[in-house]
């Protein structure tokens, strides 16, 4: 593996936050497909029988940051803290997932437990690689927790009812996902 130097991978860091940011202000995230390599893989596991697995630059942008991130107007993923390995050009960027909606208590609903994004460094300021990483079983309660108490977003509503209704592209049953995920 190629090794980076410390300045370029934090620069990476600096404007991935910042393009990130930008992109949720927006409410459209596909333009953050401009800081993938065109060969990425973009990926993360849902649970104990699916996975999403995106592949190439195109997918990534149309259904990564596209088709996934329907439905999610109003959310904030702040990043938290960031592990940048140079040697390897491996960077962990942890993350929040924060819905405007409130608690009754006024406490933003939030999943519990961790979330985070594992990048791989391509060079050119661009992400060859990533594997998003959260505490399925607390996301899955704070959803279940929106729904019973009637406070689930539209557009999130919308989501889940688009995936229930047929398998969407990008989804595969465990172990058959066109590039592998770890």
């Amino acid at each position: 593996m190629a090794s980076f130097a410390r300045d370029e991978l934090d620069e990476m860091v600096r404007r991935w936050q910042l393009e990130n940011q930008r992109c949720e202000e927006k409410g459209d995230w596909k333009p953050l497909a401009e800081m993938y390599t065109e060969d990425a893989t973009y990926g993360w596991n849902y649970g104990p029988t699916q996975e999403f697995m995106a592949v190439g630059r195109a997918e990534i942008r149309d259904l990564a940051l596209g088709q996934e991130m329907q439905g999610l107007d109003g959310w904030t993923y702040p990043y938290q803290e960031f592990v940048i390995d140079d040697r390897s050009g491996t960077v962990i960027g942890f993350w929040k997932q924060i819905c405007e909606v409130k608690r009754p208590d006024g406490r933003h609903y939030s999943p519990e437990g961790i979330g985070g994004s594992w990048f791989r460094y391509g060079g050119d300021f661009q992400w060859s690689w990533q594997r998003d990483f959260f505490d399925f079983g607390n996301v899955s309660h704070m959803f279940m927790e929106m729904i019973t108490g009637k406070v689930l977003p539209a557009g999130m509503q919308q989501r889940i009812e688009r995936s229930v209704a047929r398998p969407l592209p990008g989804w595969y049953p465990i172990g058959q996902a066109p590039a592998s995920l770890w």
